[in-house]
């Protein structure tokens, strides 16, 4: 069991690195440049590592379809109709066997680069994480570094049946695919069309559909979804033969896109055979189904499952919509004891800036909840490449529209991330004083989590405790404690500024159940922000209760032994 907090730093070297200040509108690499695995250098990792991050989520790494060509190395760009945006999006993979070219500074070293990469963060002593994209890949897949002797994904299928245990893909027979995006000449050409990515069955997937992918088949035969898994399907030798692959790379774990999208049967074949080999890797799903949770741990071998529908749906209405916290509550009761395998964050390649106009318009409204993401269980929490610095995702880079993401789909940049990067000098010089702190709030909160012992102890919510509490404070603050054995961590977060003071009543049971039921006078320190050590009667603790004040950051930490 893991319990020393993760802190995952999802890292997009594409953008990450991209020093270029003037951006076109759906400009080329050689217009809008591109970031290198080079930028992620010694001082980045080491300005990683004071930030307290444990591990990084290097995102857009595998060879994916795109815009930009390399002739000279074999290397075409794939066909504009299949398309989203010209850097191409990195879960349409193209080859699961190959890296980006557009990463490398040597495109015929790639691999290496990226191996050199794995190693420079290891020796910082920090992990690695990289994308496994198990549902569906890029219209035009074909493996051109495949291993020896290894059979390509859909080489071997028979397309003229809809569907058969030994097939990779899903085809339809007598139709030709009819792509949304048309094209007067040149027109992408599959005959019989497959499947589309998202469980489209569909000859003409729309513009709302994954059209620029194809679904893989795990033996589950459509309509009905009947099981078709003995013997081992074709598509999870492979599969888990890709895993294999990048586990003998050196990476550390896989974030698994859309993981509910592909049988639990599979992630039990798979996640066992790869431990058998590789006993520490980490497996993270991205789930958003609630129901598949305890499946997904007790028997498809996760760690960590992604905390959105719950968490991040309730955080986001309380800075967004002004919601009652009370509804934090609820979300830890409904995950019935499956807190600790829950990834926490606010942002990520998916969601909204926190900084835009479209979610909380300001960086620091983010940091109560990333208080609360980070402090209130064992699971690991997420920081997004940029959000440490309020980055907006403003205006329309391309294929991605404005609205609030940075675009994963075109060759763009982050401004605010390329400020603290200096043209390389990652000094964050050009930062203004409001970003030079953000930065220094995500440190102390990463730092403080990762630190303190009673952080990976026991949780014990005291919302039920402090229903005297004006309703107008109740409903917007969020109280629990962290304990081990004779010492407790009450942790407050507040979400509206103008509450600067309150007391928190922490009950005789919260005593029990760390062992200091016994004790008459207690000594309370504020931890974050820091404050005087005081003495504490049992009557003050458990009656009037503990008085607890806030900084800028939204959260305060008192010890109480």
């Amino acid at each position: 069991m893991i319990t020393k907090k993760i802190v995952i730093y999802q890292l997009f070297p594409r953008l990450f690195g991209n020093d270029v200040l003037q951006q076109e509108p759906s400009g080329t690499l050689d217009q809008n440049g591109c970031g290198k695995f080079k930028d992620i250098n010694d001082q980045v990792l080491n300005d990683l590592i004071e930030l307290g991050i444990s591990h990084i989520w290097l995102t857009g790494i595998i060879r994916h379809a795109t815009g930009t060509a390399y002739p000279e190395f074999n290397l075409p760009a794939s066909h504009p109709q299949i398309l989203k945006g010209l850097a191409g999006s990195p879960y349409a993979i193209k080859d699961y066997y190959d890296i980006d070219p557009d990463l490398a500074i040597s495109v015929e070293n790639r691999m290496d680069e990226f191996e050199d990469l794995i190693k420079r963060i290891h020796q910082h002593g920090m992990k690695v994480l990289i994308d496994f994209v198990p549902n569906h890949v890029s219209r035009d897949y074909q493996s051109t570094k495949k291993p020896q002797h290894t059979r390509d994904l859909g080489e071997d299928d028979d397309q003229s049946t809809a569907f058969s245990i030994n097939n990779n893909f899903y085809y339809l027979p007598e139709h030709e695919l009819t792509l949304p995006v048309q094209f007067d000449n040149d027109s992408f050409q599959e005959s019989p069309a497959k499947a589309t990515g998202n469980d489209r069955f569909s000859p003409t997937p729309s513009m709302h559909d994954w059209y620029e992918t194809i679904k893989l088949n795990y033996g589950l035969k459509y309509p009905d979804w009947e099981k078709h898994f003995d013997p081992v399907p074709d598509t999870w030798k492979k599969m888990t033969e890709i895993l294999r692959f990048w586990s003998l790379k050196g990476v550390d774990g896989f974030r698994c896109d859309m993981a509910g999208m592909v049988p639990i049967e599979f992630w039990h074949y798979a996640t066992g055979q790869i431990r058998e080999d590789f006993p520490a890797m980490l497996f993270i799903a991205e789930l958003y189904e609630p129901r598949l949770y305890r499946e997904f741990i007790e028997k498809g071998g996760f760690d960590f499952l992604y905390d959105k529908v719950g968490l991040y749906d309730c955080l986001r209405d309380i800075i967004q919509n002004g919601n009652t916290t009370q509804a934090i509550s609820r979300i830890w009761e409904n995950l019935d004891g499956l807190d600790k395998y829950m990834l926490r964050f606010m942002e990520n390649h998916d969601e909204q800036r926190i900084a835009s106009e479209h979610f909380a318009g300001e960086a620091k409204k983010g940091l109560p909840a990333m208080a609360l993401c980070s402090l209130m269980n064992l699971g690991p929490v997420m920081l997004y490449n940029g959000q440490e610095l309020g980055e907006k995702a403003i205006g329309s880079p391309g294929f991605s529209g404005n609205d609030g993401r940075t675009s994963i789909f075109d060759y763009c940049s982050m401004p605010e991330l390329q400020k603290w990067r200096n043209n390389g000098a990652n000094k964050g010089k050009l930062l203004s004083p409001d970003q030079k702190l953000l930065r220094e709030n995500y440190t102390e909160l990463f730092q403080f989590a990762g630190r303190e012992p009673e952080i990976q102890g026991q949780f014990y919510d005291l919302m039920w405790q402090n229903q005297n509490l004006p309703s107008q404070v109740r409903t917007r603050i969020y109280a629990f404690l962290r304990y081990i054995q004779n010492s407790l961590m009450l942790i407050v977060i507040s979400f509206d500024e103008e509450i600067k003071k309150i007391s928190i009543r922490i009950p005789n049971h919260a005593l029990e159940m760390a062992d200091m039921s016994d004790k008459e006078r207690f000594f309370v320190s504020g931890l974050y922000p820091g404050t005087a050590t005081r003495n504490l009667m049992l009557s003050q603790v458990t009656g009037t209760g503990v008085p607890v004040s806030f900084n800028q950051s939204g959260w305060t930490a008192i010890r109480i032994t």
